[in-house]
């Protein structure tokens, strides 16, 4: 009888540990967000973490390109968009949980400069000649084509009169923050970011401020993926609450919901 109990005892034991990687695993979330996100998600995810002892897998990139990841398979349990267009392609293609999607944050895009540059307090409207200010040098946003950045630069522009002069001196970045650095590290005259990339980047200067009307409302939508793990809706919970949005409204986040808790 006391073999039997010690080689139960055991079987336990040896059960236990083969779960631990997994048991490991399942207190991990996946997380796709827009790369604007970056500084105030890694934030907000250290607090969760610091709460729940859930740890956080987190890639960041353009929303473009994060959402035909999704859409091949690629396995993350959360998607921040920095735009609602690629938070409906995703929907369309079911590889969200529409259900758990909400318009958590806004933003806005200004103008920037390197933190050296001459350029300073740039009234932005109608008719303002983009291409003459930038000179000789480039322009740098995302893609006008997919980054939702881009998308957003280009229709304030169009709507202000002055994409057509400008567009040649474009620099079209993967990213907003590769726009960002192009702008940080003087090989770009100009660039046009969000307004939150410009606060934690010390290398350059906001000149100017695109009026929201010139453009679509800038609008973060948040969601589950379709695959995502069991203890996701907490998370998203977590990221509607008074402690996240102390944190996103410190990095110049809008945000647009009522806290949950």
């Amino acid at each position: 009888m006391l073999r039997i109990c010690r080689l139960f005892t055991a079987l336990v034991i040896l059960a236990s540990a083969s779960l631990s990687p997994a048991a490991a695993e399942d207190k991990t979330i996946t997380v796709f967000a827009a790369a604007s996100m970056k500084n105030a998600l890694d934030e907000i995810d250290a607090a969760y973490t610091a709460r729940t002892g859930v740890k956080f897998s987190v890639s960041y990139a353009a929303s473009s390109v994060l959402a035909r990841q999704i859409e091949q398979g690629a396995p993350a349990d959360v998607f921040v968009s920095a735009d609602t267009d690629w938070m409906d392609y995703a929907i369309a293609r079911k590889t969200i949980n529409e259900p758990s999607r909400v318009n958590l944050l806004g933003n806005s895009i200004v103008l920037i400069a390197p933190k050296d540059s001459k350029i300073d307090n740039v009234t932005i409207t109608q008719g303002f000649d983009l291409a003459k200010l930038a000179g000789d040098g480039r322009i740098a946003t995302g893609d006008v084509k997919s980054v939702p950045v881009g998308k957003y630069a280009k229709a304030a522009l169009e709507k202000l009169g002055a994409w057509h002069a400008a567009e040649p001196k474009f620099a079209m970045a993967e990213s907003v923050r590769a726009a960002l650095t192009l702008v940080a590290r003087g090989e770009a005259n100009l660039g046009i970011v969000y307004a939150t990339d410009a606060k934690v980047e010390p290398g350059v200067k906001i000149v100017g401020t695109f009026p929201a009307e010139s453009h679509p409302a800038i609008i973060y939508p948040v969601a589950a993926t379709a695959t995502a793990k069991d203890g996701t809706s907490d998370y998203l919970a977590f990221l509607r609450s008074s402690a996240a949005k102390t944190i996103l409204e410190k990095y110049g986040f809008k945000f647009l919901v009522s806290p949950t808790i």
